[in-house]
């Protein structure tokens, strides 16, 4: 039997660095990527166009069984595609953004997901990053190794501006902190797999440090644990 690849687990809200963060460790360390808040995007995304309510769980529950995503790095961007079309920009408007916190605090969305997450990360060779707001709690509770990223919620909001700024998308900085907050509000709020960092998990707050210096020290502890694991 072949050994389970190696498991990094990447929680923290929204700004905190989780996916520029996984995107540079994923591409250094020949891993796959696993971005599991985009699947919730897609099943918000998926609900949004068919008209179904946030709240209807049977009508979510099937839906699930029509989900289809794979990512596909493209350049420097890890491109998700629901069914054949590429979704990557789609998913991640504000409104979408927060039609995904609503739906994910839904038990029977997480449930469902909860397969589909765990097999893309087995499914890689090497190893795999998984980044989220859950994963080192619930979806990989045994991940060989968690990290728990934050910043300060004024240094997010700015992060999320800047990003919706280059996209096009017309919106204001205390728009964005607002919604980030409420956002923070509810994945904390939760009753299903709430966001909180879990106990064996690596903090790192980077509000003021360096895209570059976080993904040294991630990998640098990776690379510790793997040595270890052999």
């Amino acid at each position: 039997m072949s050994a389970r690849p190696f498991i990094v687990a990447i929680d923290g809200p929204a700004g905190a660095g989780k996916s520029s963060v996984s995107k540079l460790l994923a591409r250094r360390m020949g891993f796959a990527l696993v971005d599991t808040g985009a699947i919730y995007r897609c099943v918000a995304l998926m609900a949004r166009r068919e008209g179904i309510a946030f709240d209807d769980d049977a009508r979510l529950g099937e839906l699930l069984g029509r989900v289809h995503i794979h990512f596909q790095v493209v350049g420097e961007e890890n491109r998700v595609f629901l069914g054949g079309e590429d979704v990557s920009s789609d998913i991640r408007t504000p409104e979408n953004s927060m039609a995904a916190s609503q739906v994910s605090s839904r038990p029977v969305v997480r449930s469902g997901l909860l397969q589909l997450q765990r097999r893309l990360a087995l499914e890689a060779g090497k190893g795999a990053i998984l980044e989220g707001r859950d994963i080192g709690t619930v979806v990989f509770p045994d991940a060989d190794v968690k990290f728990f990223l934050e910043a300060n919620p004024e240094v997010r909001a700015r992060r999320r501006y800047e990003e919706l700024f280059q996209k096009g998308v017309e919106s204001s900085l205390e728009e964005v902190l607002a919604d980030q907050l409420k956002r923070d509000r509810d994945d904390a709020a939760r009753a299903v797999a709430p966001l909180k960092a879990a106990d064996d998990a690596i903090r790192m707050d980077s509000s003021v440090i360096p895209l570059s210096e976080v993904v040294h020290k991630l990998e640098a502890e990776i690379l510790r644990r793997m040595a270890a694991r052999k």
